[in-house]
């Protein structure tokens, strides 16, 4: 007896070609905010990107620009908010958001993303001085806020957080082939650079504060906890933060391997107790998760956030 298959017929395309889903902005307006309305001043430095998304089928397709915000007035739009004073990044994205979807009546939605840079105070005979500052290392905050179908959402994260341990980590027990050469180990160096983003549940949040203590709570699961694999580890990452904050819904995780290789030293009749090792840069695993509450929802904010899975 042959067996039969029946599917559902794909729907039809009618030939006709239409606008599909669209959005339009100024990207990468660097900001500096120097903050001196006291002798002791404040730098804030952030690259700030603001796309719209509502009615603007007819600049696409007839050229009509009646209802093109111009991309050069969402720059200027962020500078002009800046002197009110910037604050936490998701606060300043949420005042943009609430500007331009109130604003305009055809922009419905949007997307508006920051990346914050840090500036350290310089020590001058052992105290920060009032006006002078320098760079802080690679790690950028991030912020991505979204408003789409009258609903806001706030995602918050931290990239290039490089954390190194040189015990305290294990690597055994994984399927072996014929093109398996890796071998297991007891104790090794563990190395990543943390990229991770958490969604929030509501906008009622002190940002500033909840950032501070999630890096904090990476920093010490990532240092406490005995690694059997960087897979592990980032759950227990995860859970850490999930556990202690109740407005974070799922939290994200792109962690590349950077991995540290045992330099042979015979050859110069030395031996190396595990204490010299050649630091690779390329190729890495990359490991990437998302750790979230049972039962979560996905959420559409997501989209077009590289580099998470």
């Amino acid at each position: 007896m042959t067996a039969t298959t029946t599917s559902t017929p794909a729907t039809a395309s009618t030939g006709r070609v239409v606008l599909g889903e669209n959005q339009y902005g100024k990207a990468e307006v660097r900001l500096v905010k120097v903050t001196r309305d006291t002798d002791r001043h404040e730098i804030e430095d952030l690259n700030v990107s603001s796309q719209l998304r509502g009615d603007f089928e007819a600049a696409h397709t007839e050229g009509d620009n009646g209802h093109v915000v111009a991309t050069d007035t969402q720059k200027n739009t962020v500078y002009a908010f800046a002197r009110d004073g910037v604050g936490a990044p998701e606060d300043f994205l949420v005042r943009l958001s609430q500007h331009f979807t109130s604003e305009f009546d055809w922009v419905s939605g949007g997307r508006w993303a920051a990346e914050k840079y840090t500036w350290s105070r310089i020590d001058v005979d052992g105290q920060g001085h009032d006006h002078a500052f320098v760079k802080g290392g690679t790690e950028v905050r991030n912020t991505v806020v979204t408003v789409d179908g009258g609903t806001t959402t706030v995602i918050s994260g931290i990239s290039d957080l490089t954390v190194l341990k040189s015990t305290g980590s294990e690597f055994h027990g994984f399927p072996r082939d014929r093109y398996t050469t890796l071998a297991e180990t007891t104790d090794r160096i563990l190395a990543t650079s943390v990229a991770a983003r958490w969604r929030y549940s509501t906008t009622d949040v002190d940002f500033d504060a909840v950032y501070d203590d999630v890096r904090r709570l990476l920093l010490e699961a990532f240092a406490s906890n005995h690694s059997y694999a960087l897979q592990q580890t980032l759950f227990q990452m995860g859970q850490a933060v999930l556990d202690a904050h109740p407005e974070i819904e799922e939290i994200r995780f792109s962690m590349p391997n950077k991995h540290h290789f045992l330099v042979d030293l015979d050859p110069f009749g030395l031996d190396n107790p595990g204490e010299v090792f050649f630091a690779a840069d390329r190729p890495y695993g990359l490991i990437e998760a998302t750790v979230q509450r049972e039962g979560t929802t996905p959420s559409s904010a997501w989209a077009g956030i590289a580099g998470f899975c």
